[in-house]
Order: C-alpha cells, then sequence, then structure tokens
C-alpha cells in the first residue's frame, strides 16, 4: 500500500510505503510498486493509531444499546420519566439506563421507578459505575429478597439500590457477554487501533471473552487486559495481552491497609505492575502511603488521578508512579464539578502541565461508557480546560496540541513514554485525518478520521484514493 501526499510530523508532506505488518519507506514522489493500492491523503495528517489508556468494552457496548438517564441527555426528573416511558414503549424485556445523576431527579429508588415503569424490568446505573438502581419487577425477577443479596435496605425494606455489587448482579441477570463490533467500529472511525480494558471484574472468563472477540475479527483493536489475581498465569494469544492487576477503591469503604499491601506485594511478586482506581483526595493519599510502604514497581499507575493536590503530585514523582487521566471530564462534567467538588479542590482537577514538568508519565482514556468514546474531544478538552459552559478549570495546568495528541499515541505497555510515530520499520497502525497538521492542532475537537489501519489492515473508511 502507498500512502502519498501525508502530512507528517517528521517528514511534512510525504509518501509513506507498508508493506506487510510495517511502513517500509517514507519519501516524495515514491514510485508506484505493481499491484500496488494507492491512497490520496490529499494532504491529510497521517498520525500513529490513537490508543485508548482506560477503557471498558463491555459496559461500552451494553452502555450503545441502553437509554441514557443523565446530562448532557437528561436534565430533569419530568424529561427522565419522559424519557423511560418512551422506550418502554419500544417494548422488550429488561430496560436498562445509563449515566444516572443526582441533578436530574435526587436520589431516586424502587418506589420512583415503580410509578413510571411499574410493569417492566428496569435497572439504571449510575454515572460512576458504582451504584444501580432497580425497580420492584426487577428486583423480583433476580431475587432480591435473597438474605445474601447486597441490596440496599433500609427499615429492613429494599430501596432498589445496588452498590458496587456487579459480580452479584451478573451471577443474577446471567447475561451473555455483548458483541463487540459496533464498539470496535466506532473506536476505529476515531482512529483507535488498541485500547486497554480496565475493569477491576475482569478475569480469564472475561479475558478470554475479549480475546476470543478479537481473535474472530469481531474486535479490531489491539488489547491490553487489567484484571484480577487470576489473570497472573493467562495464556495470552494473539494482539491481545496481560495488563496491571486493577484495584478499585471507594474512599467511603476503604480496604484494610494491610490488605491493600498484601495484594500490591502480590501482584510485584507475579511480576504485575498495579493499577488503582483513584478519584478523590482521599483515596490518592491511601494509595500513595501503600505503594510507598509496598515499595513501587515501574509500570504502577493511577487512574483518574482526578484530584491531585501538590502533596499527592510530590509523591507521585518519587514513587515513579505514572498516571492515566480522563481529560474529556472537565467538558462532560466540568459544570457539575464547579458545583460538587470542594473549591479548594478545584484548581487540582485532572492536572496536566504540572504532571508534565515533574516528568510524571502521563496517559489518557476516555473511561467510557462512564466518558464519551470521543479521544479527540478529550484532547481539545486538555487544550482549552472548558467545560460545556464556556468556564475554564485550572488554566495553569493546560497542555499544547502536541501533548494532548501524546497522551493517546505512546505504547500500551508504557503509557507515557515515547509517543510512537510514522517512520520506516514502524508497525503500520495509523490514522489519516481530514485535515493536516497546522489544522488539526487549531481545532482538536472537530476532527474527522478518514481511515485507520491496524498493522497494515485498514480497519475504517475506505482504500480508495
Amino acid at each position: 500500500m502507498l500512502i502519498r501526499n501525508a502530512d507528517l510530523y517528521s517528514a511534512g508532506l510525504s509518501d509513506v510505503r507498508v508493506a506487510g505488518t510495517r511502513i517500509v519507506a517514507l519519501g516524495r514522489g515514491l514510485p508506484t510498486l505493481p499491484g500496488e493500492d494507492v491512497i490520496d491523503a490529499r494532504g491529510g495528517a497521517l498520525l500513529p493509531g490513537l490508543h485508548d489508556h482506560h477503557i471498558h468494552l463491555v459496559s461500552l457496548a451494553a452502555a450503545l444499546n441502553s437509554v441514557h438517564c443523565g446530562p448532557p441527555h437528561v436534565h430533569h426528573a419530568d424529561e427522565l420519566a419522559a424519557t423511560l416511558a418512551a422506550e418502554e414503549r419500544r417494548g422488550g424485556d429488561w430496560l436498562r439506563g445509563v449515566g444516572y445523576h443526582e441533578s436530574v431527579a435526587g436520589e431516586i429508588d424502587r418506589h420512583w421507578l415503580d410509578r413510571h415503569i411499574p410493569s417492566r424490568p428496569v435497572r439504571v446505573q449510575h454515572r460512576s459505575g458504582q451504584m444501580w438502581i432497580l425497580n420492584s419487577c426487577a428486583l423480583e425477577r433476580i431475587g432480591a429478597n435473597d438474605p445474601a443479596s447486597p441490596a440496599e435496605r433500609i427499615g429492613g425494606v429494599l430501596t432498589g439500590r445496588f452498590f458496587r455489587s456487579d459480580d452479584w448482579l451478573r451471577s443474577r441477570l446471567r447475561g451473555q457477554f455483548p458483541d463487540l463490533a459496533r464498539v470496535s467500529a466506532l473506536l476505529a472511525s476515531r482512529g483507535v487501533t488498541g485500547v486497554t480494558e480496565t475493569s477491576a471484574l475482569n478475569d480469564t472468563a472475561q479475558a478470554r471473552f475479549l480475546q476470543d472477540a478479537q481473535m474472530r475479527g469481531e474486535l479490531k483493536q489491539k488489547l491490553m487486559v487489567m484484571g484480577t489475581a487470576s489473570l497472573d498465569n493467562w495464556p495470552q494469544q494473539g494482539a491481545c495481552r496481560r495488563g496491571p492487576t486493577k484495584i478499585h477503591l471507594n474512599e467511603t469503604v476503604l480496604p484494610d491497609f494491610d490488605t491493600l499491601l498484601t495484594t500490591i506485594r502480590r501482584s510485584h511478586a507475579a511480576g504485575r505492575a498495579i493499577a488503582v482506581h483513584c478519584v478523590t483526595r482521599t483515596e490518592l493519599t491511601f494509595v500513595l502511603a501503600a505503594i510507598e510502604e509496598a515499595v513501587a514497581l515501574p509500570g504502577d499507575r493511577i487512574e483518574h488521578a482526578s484530584v491531585a493536590p501538590p502533596e499527592a503530585v510530590d509523591k507521585i514523582a518519587e514513587l515513579g508512579l505514572t498516571v492515566v487521566s480522563q481529560p474529556n471530564f472537565l467538558w462532560e462534567r466540568g459544570d457539575a464539578y464547579l458545583t460538587d467538588v470542594d473549591p479548594a479542590d478545584r484548581q487540582w482537577l485532572y492536572r496536566g502541565r504540572e504532571f508534565l514538568d515533574r516528568g510524571i508519565p502521563l496517559a489518557a482514556g476516555t473511561d467510557a461508557p462512564f466518558g464519551e468514546p470521543e479521544p479527540w474531544r478529550a484532547m481539545h478538552a486538555a487544550v482549552t480546560r472548558r467545560t460545556r459552559a464556556g468556564v475554564v478549570i485550572a488554566a495553569e495546568e493546560a497542555l499544547n496540541p502536541e501533548q494532548a495528541l501524546a497522551l493517546y499515541i505512546s505504547a500500551p505497555e508504557n503509557p507515557g513514554g515515547p509517543v510512537r510515530e510514522v517512520t520506516v520499520a514502524a508497525v503500520a497502525d495509523l490514522c489519516l485525518l481530514d485535515r493536516p497538521l497546522e489544522h488539526m492542532r487549531q481545532d482538536l475537537a472537530s476532527v474527522a478520521v478518514r481511515a485507520t489501519w491496524r498493522d497494515g489492515e485498514i480497519i475504517w473508511g475506505t482504500a480508495e484514493g
């Protein structure tokens, strides 16, 4: 394959030849070889394929077939009721909602759902991913009155709320794994050629499902899978690799400190780094103390680092940790942060510049479906730091466009490390944009991807010139 007239960071306007899985030649006026496919980039930027370093594939697949129950799609109780009623009229069995936030209708429960959808099982997920709300029909369907059920009870009465109970709910729902083709196509259309699946509950069954989906061509992206200790000896195949042990913290129910130490040390002894979910100051302080005592392993990661005050940044730098952030939340949730986050912490939200200035490896993921699967919008947010309403949060943390792009083009095994480049001998994981580099850097949010290749094979767009 020969891509003509591509705008490259390394060489300006150039032709790029791909043979097999790699780039084999760069230069102006490369001759066309017999039988070679030729694509005219028309001056569009040719970049390394993006890697989303923090995503939840199965949840995203489910969310694509779910009803949006929170901002920016739904803003108040009447709107939510109308949305659920409209979905009920479409028919079917379970009605699944995602993205709920208290700003819509407060702390809804089974009774609120019963008033609007009394006769069809409904489950609605909070946008944090840590709570589900079920109506009475759904509670009966899954046997929530079981004494072993983790369902919340107030005065002995089921509220319909489940906190951090995905394992139990999954066992009762007995659902099948979803098809990932739609997710894969969506990501490829954004130029994504690789993902790191970061769900804390990933076990060997989940990893095997993801690997099988990739090997049969349903999932086109290269894949790194985080998860539980059960993955320590998981046999990796194809373009699927084992990632760090994922640890999910919640400051309301923090684990015993010694238990966390044991988890970290066990993972390190197995040769696996850790990746720890930290969205509050308390969670970050807690885990940094544990990592310091356990002794950090190269590759240990802080996921989110949503609030990172100066003393935490000092410790992250001292321990040599990597941060994988989600600047997209500045755009998606920033206006809520302006009221929900302690004013003293707002200047530390989703920091960018300070991490880089301190030499801390920094990468990004969208956290889809809990964030929107829009990496170009996330890059734009890292540059502008603007909320939907146009408020700028911590302007001094803004990145330049090249730094924002770098968040998504480091290697999956070394997030925040050296960026991958379009150069001879590089693997041909590529995305071709609809505009040259200079126009790209002026407005990252409006970038469109013309074509995406993984290992030299097109997975999105057209190979026509």
